[in-house]
């Protein structure tokens, strides 16, 4: 399994990816991207990586129905803290679950909910000790005013989530909830913003 993460994350960076791009493709921290794209892809044992887990979502990524499903259950998860009128998808992975949840919010609660896209800073610099803010596209609906809730695909760290809060709160938005498919640290609030999750990977031992 760590051979072909350190080979996917060579051919990723051949292709100009970023190590934050290549983090979120890949759904590993920062510091493990930067692990894959230190070592060689050969056969030779690599040595222990930092720790972290792996998601592969791939056989919900490439099917819209699996998707569509999904992003019902998230809807069901982020109307148990209000009603919104803006749903914000992170950029690469979160926006399928936004673009989706607009939809279904909308049903559900009857109120007018449009998508906002949010590219973070890791994709946007690369520098990647730039410790910059990301930004909310001027492409898609604006949260000045609105109920926000945030949608990514995965939460390492927390780092990216606090990110969008701070920037929908900039923009005069008012964050209702973060929503995940997978959480990986086992974050309940950020910035006194509860954090749901479909999944919660832990580690054991």
């Amino acid at each position: 399994m760590e051979k072909k993460l350190i080979i996917k994350a060579h051919e990723l960076r051949k292709h100009g990816f970023t190590t934050g791009e290549i983090a979120d493709e890949l759904n590993v921290s920062m510091d493990t991207a930067r692990w894959l794209v230190l070592q060689k892809p050969t056969e030779e044992k690599p040595e222990v990586p930092v720790e972290d887990v792996a998601i592969n979502w791939k056989s919900l990524g490439g099917n819209s129905t699996r998707l569509r499903y999904i992003s019902g259950a998230l809807s069901d998860m982020a109307l148990s803290h209000g009603e919104a009128d803006v749903v914000v998808g992170v950029a690469v992975s979160g926006i399928p679950f936004a673009t989706m949840m607009a939809d279904f919010l909308e049903d559900m609660s009857g109120v007018e909910t449009s998508l906002a896209v949010f590219h973070p800073n890791k994709h946007r610099k690369l520098d990647e000790t730039n410790d910059g803010e990301g930004a909310i596209s001027t492409n898609f609906s604006s949260v000045e005013g609105k109920k926000v809730v945030i949608v990514d695909d995965v939460t390492t760290s927390g780092k990216t989530a606090k990110e969008v809060i701070a920037a929908v709160r900039d923009h005069g938005g008012e964050p209702l909830a973060v929503v995940v498919l997978i959480d990986k640290a086992g974050i309940s609030e950020i910035d006194g913003i509860p954090v749901e999750s479909l999944i919660q990977v832990n580690r054991i031992g």
